[in-house]
């Protein structure tokens, strides 16, 4: 059965109208079981929109509200107003900061704990947030004005950075579940938990409307329908604040709305990248969640890293020397002229992780052209970073260049949203009515029921077998796959930490993985798991459970070159052995049920024809009985939930379908924007949008899918010469660092030191320096996940196989100062983690220490650990999460 997001379940019928675009089933559907759950409701029927509507919030100004605040802004001083918009992180942060500057509000955001204690307990959270809470009270003792201090914090699917939380399935999951009364309640039940640590604001719903595959951040949209986006916005903004008596008690926190705006629409998928569409595509598809979640009374709007290239979007001070960059973030016409007065939204807009840095004209220390474009308060990360922010701030209002009534506005701002959420009635935060409850609020089973309620709405059925599903107890169960015992791969990124890759059982108490669920249902005695199928015999066996997946990620780090594959079995090694696990199971005759833990639609025909029964699971979270229930019958043999997902994304056909979306149907006239590819032809979507299969529907009449046929370019002739990267005459490429905290990378200087938290580079006499053989460079690892390597100054790929066909090694001379304590890896790219490298940190320990030395791989050994040398936009590359100290120089790829 096919159907929109929202619609009917298999039985169910519906009759479109005005104001629904819910689709009736097909023809041939059957009457579903009654365990199927009712059809969800149907969502809004959008209207192209000529102009930036005016809105009405469902929490309106109020008379009372603004006389307060305008009494409580007069009795600040200048120094107090700036605190009121600086938001500092936990780690950069004392109380004694909070009571000298009078710091308006703090944040955590992912793997920053009170202490860094990974598993603090949640009284260690309540006493941390109320320590600041006091402190700021402190700071206005003796004063006859007060102002309330507000933590926030990252709870994008649940209260994830809490050891113990509830975990729910990630949006793009929620979207397939098409139903906004299970987002509510998701809403409802995280604003309760992270209110019982103590926290008032909460930096979500993500209203993205992703269009391109390859970005990181897919999974955090709840698909690219804006008509699904509309009702979960309102949805979610509805659970997490309720209405305006609501928001004031102690069991709702705020809301925000991220990222505005077209994070989702850049060119590529690129992260923090561009987007060109017209104001009408920003309009019409990525800002329906915006419209709906103002409407719903959000109080905050979070700014996008992302750049807006169109004429509208001005410089708003022409003439600096340094000319406006299109971000976002330094965009009066989005900030101020659209979001503030065109739609009228009178909360806090806020700036994202140090993105103000990245605006023209701005620095981490720097934000008076961000803050006169409309920022209201700034996420500023750094302790050094955010106090500069503080001084030039001020310094800047006294000289005139920001005007004291944009920073009255902005603070205005703060107040207005602090007596909205009654934080002058609250008491401290250890004292409130959650944070003291005696059954415990946080992971409670009524939560973690509500997650596994939504995992098993979410998944989609894109393949069946009539007969096989749903499977039997009784049955003899092989469960394999890389994804088989990994509760990383169900949960995805942000859990626990930012990229949530190094999560385990003591991480997720109560978790159970996919292997777990399924042994609790047939029993150990007929559960075998073999995530590697190196032990099992699949003869021995009634049916295979496989479960594939991505590997964890969350920005940047997941975010897929525009020149990679979307073949989920071309990405790693690790998944193309999913494949060759499938294939050995159809030799053995042995039924395979796959299950695809991904937070994008990937290209994987091959595993669906390979497989008799394929779902799509998302990122369902650490409660994997939620896939089970649904996998499996109940005792008496009958279905106990019937398949509810329908697809919030179009499925690929073809390997390079990254952009591929469904023509809106609400927009009669769409031109495809630049950025995607029309929907027709070869791109026609495998699976559209809406579509799902129930238990019930029959076998299609066709056989295999047809795969899309890989046709690999043809390699180069042999390399002429040697590659050059660093040597006497100093280098063609671009150097640089990336890695923890610095995931935007800084640049490397070939001319003076560069400093920065995870690495330290210095330019130093080379061997052989006396004979005018050159510059070194000195590197520091200070024992932060650090990266250091040379990029094409374009961007651009080359294809260097040729270098391959004569036997070239990545040579280099290197001096050892200090051994490496951790692996030190040698790759080709700069994406690792996600791809491979060989660890240098043997040789690296075997050479003597202060003696120039050379260090040569060979090209075919970085080859057999999958570098990708038909796409080379980085030659060189060191990595290490530990520390090290070498100098190194005449770096290239050449015949030894």
């Amino acid at each position: 059965m096919t159907g929109g997001p929202g619609a009917p379940s298999a039985g169910d019928t519906a009759t479109p109208s005005a104001d629904s675009t819910a689709v009736a089933p097909t023809a041939d559907a059957t009457a579903a079981p009654a365990t199927t759950a009712p059809p969800a409701t149907a969502l809004p029927a959008l209207e192209p929109l000529a102009r930036w509507p005016r809105l009405t919030s469902a929490i309106p100004p109020d008379p009372a509200v603004e006389r307060r605040v305008a009494e409580i802004l007069a009795q600040l001083t200048l120094e107090e107003k700036v605190g009121q918009m600086i938001q500092p992180e936990l780690a950069e942060l004392t109380p004694e900061d909070v009571r000298e500057y009078g710091i308006g509000s703090a944040l955590n955001g992912a793997g920053i704990w009170p202490g860094g204690r990974r598993h603090a307990t949640v009284q260690d959270w309540v006493d941390a947030v109320d320590g600041f809470w006091a402190a700021a009270e402190e700071h206005w003792r003796g004063r006859p004005v007060r102002v309330p201090f507000m933590w926030a914090t990252d709870a994008v699917h649940g209260h994830n950075n809490v050891h113990g939380a509830t975990v729910f399935p990630h949006n793009i999951g929620l979207g397939a579940a098409g139903d906004p009364d299970l987002v509510r309640r998701i809403g409802e039940a995280t604003a309760r938990e992270v209110a019982a640590t103590g926290m008032d604001w909460i930096f979500a719903p993500t209203v993205t409307t992703p269009r391109d595959r390859r970005w990181g951040r897919y999974y955090e949209g709840y698909g690219e329908d804006p008509a699904l986006v509309h009702a979960y916005g309102r949805a979610m903004v509805e659970g997490l604040q309720g209405d305006v008596a609501a928001l004031r008690t102690d069991g709702k926190v705020l809301a925000t709305l991220k990222h505005w705006i077209a994070d989702g629409g850049t060119a590529n998928g690129g992260d923090r990248g561009t987007a060109h569409c017209s104001e009408e595509v920003l309009r019409d598809i990525h800002a329906q969640g915006f419209l709906a979640g103002i409407t719903a009374g959000a109080q905050s709007v979070m700014v996008s890293f992302s750049s807006w290239s169109n004429p509208a979007n001005y410089d708003h001070t022409p003439g600096r020397a340094e000319p406006y960059n299109d971000k976002v973030h330094g965009s009066r016409y989005l900030l101020t002229d659209v979001l503030k007065d065109a739609l009228g939204f009178d909360g806090i807009v806020i700036s994202d992780w140090d993105a103000h840095a990245e605006v023209a004209g701005c620095s981490a220390g720097d934000a008076g052209y961000a803050i006169n474009a409309g920022l209201d308060v700034l996420m500023v990360a750094g302790r050094e970073a955010w106090q500069s922010v503080h001084r030039t701030t001020v310094r800047y209002v006294r000289d005139g260049v920001i005007p004291l009534a944009r920073v009255d506005d902005a603070v205005s701002r703060v107040l207005r949203v602090k007596m909205r959420a009654g934080l002058w009635d609250k008491p401290r935060p250890r004292d409130r009515t959650l944070t003291r409850a005696q059954s415990p609020v946080v992971g409670c089973a009524e939560h973690r029921e509500l997650s596994r309620e939504a995992a098993r709405k979410s998944l989609v059925l894109l393949k069946n077998t009539p007969g096989l599903l749903p499977l039997s107890r009784t049955a003899r169960v092989l469960v394999t796959g890389s994804a088989a015992d990994d509760l990383s791969k169900q949960c995805g990124g942000w859990t626990l930490t930012w990229q949530g890759d190094d999560v385990d059982r003591a991480d997720l108490p109560d978790g159970s993985t996919l292997a777990d669920a399924v042994r609790s249902v047939v029993g150990s005695e007929r559960c075998t798991v073999d995530p590697a199928l190196v032990h099992a015999d699949p003869t021995q066996f009634d049916v295979a459970v496989v479960a594939l997946g991505e590997d964890s990620y969350a920005e940047m780090r997941g975010t897929l070159k525009p020149w990679r594959s979307l073949a989920y079995a071309e990405l790693k090694s690790s998944y193309a052995r999913d494949v060759e696990v499938l294939r050995r199971l159809r030799t053995a005759g042995l039924p395979a049920v796959s299950v695809f833990f991904t937070g994008r639609p990937l290209y994987c025909t091959e595993e669906i024809n390979l497989s008799h029964a394929f779902v799509a699971a998302w990122l369902p979270g650490p409660y994997a009985s939620g896939v089970t229930d649904v996998l499996f019958a109940a005792p008496d043999g009958a279905p106990t939930h019937d398949f509810q997902g329908r697809l919030p994304s179009s499925w690929p056909r073809t390997r390079d379908s990254a952009a591929v979306n469904r023509i809106p149907p609400h927009l009669p006239g769409y031109r495809v924007p630049a950025e995607e590819t029309a929907p027709e032809d070869g791109y026609t979507p495998l699976f559209p949008v809406g579509h799902g299969l129930s238990l019930h529907d029959p076998a299609p009449a066709a056989g295999p899918l047809p795969p899309d046929v890989f046709r690999p370019a043809p390699p180069p002739p042999p390399a002429d010469g040697p590659l050059r990267v660093l040597d006497a005459a100093g280098t063609p490429y671009r150097l640089r660092v990336g890695g923890h905290n610095t995931w935007s990378r800084e640049d490397v200087s070939l001319t003076g030191p560069t400093r920065c938290l995870i690495v330290h580079a210095d330019p130093v006499p080379g061997p052989g320096a006396d004979q005018g053989e050159g510059t070194a460079l000195r590197l520091r690892f200070t024992g932060y996940p650090a990266f250091v390597y040379a990029e094409s100054p374009t961007g651009t790929p080359a294809d260097l196989r040729g270098h391959l066909e004569t036997g070239a090694h990545v040579r280099f001379r290197a001096r050892v100062l200090e051994r490496p304590t951790a692996a030190l890896y040698l790759a080709c790219h700069d994406d690792y983690p996600a791809q491979p490298g060989v660890d240098l940190a043997p040789v690296l320990r075997e050479a003597p220490e202060g003696e120039w030395t050379t260090v040569s791989v060979p090209l075919a050994s970085l080859a057999a650990v999958g570098m990708d040398l038909r796409h080379v936009d980085v030659p060189f590359m060191l990595y290490t999460e530990g520390t090290a100290l070498l100098e190194i120089a005449d770096v290239g790829w050449r015949v030894p």
